[in-house]
């Protein structure tokens, strides 16, 4: 009996769920007999397919064109409000085909009965991308891609980095009030009447098969590209839809047709080390040199500018180091933009070009993978290896990347003291020159630093900024001649800043080979027929030595530098990518192919290369190069205060991983400027923070040092 009775209860709670679902039916069902009572039913102006779909289509047409003029109308905004309709005028071609793309995308609702939702949901879709495109280049200088939300964490980081709490709150308000109307406009629209799936279907493909054809032909005849080398550039010339699906699309290195094990091992046994290609740990040499990367901020030589005219030179160290050194152009993947796919490039000898369009490694898989590069090498040669930026350590992802790369610490701007700006807010290259000699006289194996400058970045003030300035500019116009006499006066602090730290190596008496190169032309809007000769992607190199080297002028790609300094340093033929390059001649037909396949090996394949193991493991890297301390806690009347060693305007005080408000009294004094239990006292710790975000870098606790 009672078995029967629990069966009873048992099969009525199975039932309940039906029940939920039956009374959530009837009151939508209710909502919805209301919301017609008031706002009935109409049937819209076009409604039969056999009636009005050409002139139904001829409606999607304008619906796109008058899209897509916002999309790039928004775009523009920050050069003038009439520049969406001047492209118009200007590129016609390329107007119309991403006209034909946001098109074929809207012929899609006549597969639908319901076409006015469908298009709504169609034009909300690309009037969203577009419309965060416009906001973001308000912002910065990159335009959106697929990266920029590459996962939850750093679509919230994008939010919090570019707008206010008041912002996202009014924006996360228009979005809950827009999937309302949306709701409202599904359960009001009609369905079309005598829809002929078939020839609806025969648009769809014809459109479709239209813009696809249009883009292998405008490919082909060179008005498109496939090479992004700049994306604001891209997306300025080529135009949203077709660059952001570019983008989005073509990721990574795509597979070579004859990838297979044995493919490598006959790319290999070009080499000198053939197929034994095993990382294998030297003794530590100190006779061999230091080796510094100084990567200089759209670093270019000014007499190489057609447009205009300097009263001086403003980089006189540059032009003498020129003469006396091995120099030449150098042939970078970025201009204007893109500073770290030329560090990539140098880093590890693998050309961006076989990547997709506009995509940064530094985004996507070295986030994730370690790979092969100067600093895996150098460490297995018994080399201390180094990475410095006078930015911030977020930027690039250069916090996560570099342990990826092999470095053993990286010190960036949340690490530094006594930063001096420069009159557009960023850090003036002279801020490293005393940690770069500190770690170079004070490290007793061989040093490999990578130095990364900020100070030459843009954008440009478009008025007077110097009232005295070293070199004057003079240029067809006012806004030419104040944006560039900002710009070279900045390179000429970047050139006493070059000067400076070499006349600080030379006389240490450490033996030291200095790579020192521009990453990419400046974000001036120049022209081919303005800059030396009409080539956008070279800046100009130097290889400075205190060891002797024999001068040796000559044109370098930036993918064949890390194989040229060590080939300099002594150290030839360790790594595979440098091993390829310095046992093979670039005239050679496969040079480029068989690099581009050990590269996708390496990074997307089965490391056939290694014998189908990567043996380089993530580094513990650490963060800043001096050990962060904390000595003591003591309390000052009601206050509290952290005493140690080398904190600096970053530094804050946390507890649980959560930063408290700290006011920076000295590198070895923080106080605490809230009140906390005083049984949490013990908890108290030290974290490094980004500028920006008060994201947490690095912490340390009472009981430890960083």
């Amino acid at each position: 009996m009672i078995k029967k009775k629990l069966f009873k209860k048992n099969r009525k709670e199975k039932k309940n769920p039906g029940k939920i679902l039956s009374k959530l039916i009837s009151v939508k069902e209710k909502i919805q007999k209301k919301f017609r009572e008031k706002f009935p039913k109409k049937k819209p102006r076009f409604h039969d397919a056999n009636l009005h779909e050409k002139r139904y289509i001829l409606r999607l047409a304008a619906m796109s064109f008058l899209m897509y003029l916002y999309i790039e109308t928004f775009a523009r905004a920050t050069d003038g409000i009439f520049n969406g309709v001047m492209m118009l005028w200007k590129q016609p071609v390329v107007f119309l085909y991403n006209w034909l793309i946001i098109f074929a995308t809207l012929t899609l609702t006549l597969l639908f009965r319901k076409r006015g939702f469908v298009t709504l949901l169609i034009m909300i879709v690309w009037g969203t991308l577009g419309t965060v495109n416009g906001c973001i280049l308000i912002k910065r200088m990159t335009p959106f891609t697929l990266y920029d939300l590459q996962n939850l964490g750093d679509g919230l980081t994008l939010l919090t980095t570019y707008y206010s709490k008041l912002q996202i709150v009014l924006g996360a308000a228009a979005l809950i009030i827009g999937g309302a109307i949306i709701v409202l406009y599904y359960i009001s629209s009609y369905r079309w009447d005598n829809v002929n799936y078939k020839r609806s279907f025969a648009v769809v493909l014809i459109s479709v098969a239209a813009a696809m054809g249009s883009t292998v032909g405008l490919i082909r005849l060179g008005t498109l590209s496939t090479f992004f080398g700049n994306l604001n550039y891209a997306y300025t010339d080529y135009g949203f839809p077709y660059c952001f699906i570019n983008t989005s699309i073509n990721k990574g290195i795509s597979k070579p047709a004859d990838y297979s094990k044995s493919s490598i091992q006959k790319i290999l046994k070009k080499t000198k080390n053939g197929t034994d290609t095993t990382p294998t740990k030297k003794e530590t040499d100190n006779t061999k040199p230091n080796i510094i990367v100084l990567q200089m901020e759209s670093f270019a030589y000014a007499q190489d500018f057609h447009n205009i005219k300097v009263s001086n030179d403003p980089t006189p160290n540059f032009t003498k180091l020129m003469k006396d050194y091995t120099s030449g152009w150098f042939e970078v993947p970025a201009c204007g933009a893109g500073t770290a796919n030329t560090e990539f490039e140098v880093l590890t000898g693998i050309s961006a070009k076989f990547f997709g369009p506009g995509e940064y490694p530094y985004k996507g898989k070295l986030r994730e993978k370690t790979l092969e590069s100067m600093a895996y090498v150098l460490k297995n040669s018994g080399y201390s290896t180094y990475a410095m930026h006078d930015h911030r350590a977020l930027f690039y992802n250069r916090n996560e990347v570099y342990a990826n790369l092999g470095f053993d610490s990286f010190t960036s701007a949340e690490y530094m003291n006594n930063i001096e700006l420069t009159p557009t807010g960023w850090a003036q290259d002279k801020t490293m020159t005393g940690d770069i000699m500190d770690i170079l006289t004070n490290t007793k194996n061989p040093s490999f630093m990578h130095i990364i400058s900020v100070q030459g970045h843009g954008s440009y003030p478009t008025e007077q900024v110097f009232k005295d300035p070293y070199t004057t500019v003079t240029a067809d116009n006012e806004e030419t001649k104040w944006k560039y006499e900002y710009y070279v006066n900045e390179t000429h602090q970047m050139d006493t800043f070059i000067g400076d730290l070499l006349s600080k190596i030379r006389k240490s008496g450490e033996p030291t080979i200095v790579l020192i190169y521009g990453d990419h032309i400046p974000a001036l809007d120049v022209k081919s027929a303005d800059y030396a000769d009409g080539n956008l992607y070279q800046t100009r190199y130097v290889i400075w030595d205190n060891i002797g080297l024999s001068e040796n002028d000559r044109k370098l790609y930036s993918y064949q530098a890390g194989a040229q300094l060590l080939k300099d340093a002594g150290l030839s033929h360790r790594g595979v990518i440098f091993d390829y390059q310095q046992s093979n001649s670039q005239k050679s037909s496969s040079y480029l192919s068989d690099q581009k396949t050990l590269a996708y090996d390496m990074l997307y394949g089965k490391d056939y290369v290694f014998g189908g193991k990567n043996p380089y493991k993530q580094t513990k890297m650490r963060m800043g190069y001096k050990d962060i301390e904390i000595d003591k806690i003591v309390k000052i009347g009601d206050d509290y205060y952290i005493k140690g060693k080398n904190f600096t305007e970053r530094s804050k005080i946390s507890m649980d991983g959560e930063t408290l408000s700290t006011i920076y009294l000295s590198s070895t004094l923080l106080g605490l400027q809230e009140k906390i239990d005083p049984e949490d006292v013990d908890k108290l710790e030290v974290s490094q923070t980004d500028k920006k975000d008060d994201t947490i870098l690095s912490t340390i606790t009472s009981q430890e040092e960083l």
